[in-house]
């Protein structure tokens, strides 16, 4: 397997700028793989994306220099395996409560000794060369999502897990557990704290950190924190952004 382009930058302390792919299409999946974005990231949870339509869209992007990763629908080792074995690189994985959790997420996502994953990369063994199988556990990317209450009392032994590559802050879940209105790009002083503490246990157990960002402005200010990765908005904001704007400098009569 080529070294992954998320990983060349995090050798070189640099941040990873993620994309976001929610609708099921190759087409718009192309056009944000031609964008800038260090990895790319298609949505199988509250996206509109379906298995079938996700290796699709990894179909569509895997031209380009750039690392494509999943979120899955949950913790269910059949659909990360699956994910996997099409070619993709790496998972992120959502409502990681505890260390249990946590295991049985990396573990599934690792062949033998290192975890469970049964062997059979369909795609992947096409792809990503004929070493597949040996180099996989070393360079699969395992992001597990903390966005409850639950997962931020635990926080330190869910980043102590052997083969964790890192944390995702889910902001929008994870005001909802703590009692306030979902939504990105917190600046409460509880979610202030609530991060915080996810990013020093991260550090503590030398593990990456990323978090999902609305606004270029929070992105930023992220990276100047030591965030490892972050994703700006999604396409679907892009779009709706984009035709507001447009919309908006016409004059209607």
């Amino acid at each position: 397997m080529e070294k992954l382009r998320l990983k060349k930058k995090w050798d070189q302390n640099k941040s990873v700028l993620n994309g976001w792919c929610s609708i099921p299409s190759t087409v718009t999946a192309e056009i944000m793989s031609l964008n800038n974005f260090d990895t790319l990231t298609i949505d199988l949870q509250h996206g509109l994306v379906d298995y079938q339509r996700a290796l699709n869209m990894l179909q569509a992007i895997n031209s380009k220099d750039i690392t494509p990763l999943a979120r899955v629908p949950w913790n269910e080792p059949g659909i990360i395996m699956k994910l996997l074995d099409a070619g993709f690189l790496g998972i992120i994985c959502p409502m990681i409560n505890n260390e249990n959790d946590c295991k049985k997420f990396v573990q599934t996502t690792k062949y033998v000794p290192q975890g469970f994953r049964s062997s059979g990369p369909t795609r992947a063994g096409l792809i990503h060369g004929a070493n597949y199988h040996d180099e996989a556990n070393e360079n699969i990317i395992t992001l597990a999502m903390i966005e409850t209450e639950e997962g931020l009392e635990n926080v330190e032994k869910i980043s102590s897990v052997e083969g964790l590559s890192g944390i995702y802050v889910g902001p929008s879940d994870l005001s909802v557990s703590l009692g306030l209105k979902p939504g990105l790009d917190r600046t409460e002083e509880m979610m202030i704290k609530a991060i915080e503490k996810i990013r020093i246990a991260c550090k503590k157990n030398d593990i990456k950190i990323g978090i999902h960002c609305l606004s270029t402005n929070y992105l930023n200010q992220k990276f100047e924190e030591g965030f490892d990765l972050a994703t700006i908005a999604s396409d679907v904001r892009f779009f709706t952004e984009i035709i507001g704007k447009k919309l908006s400098e016409i004059n209607f009569e």
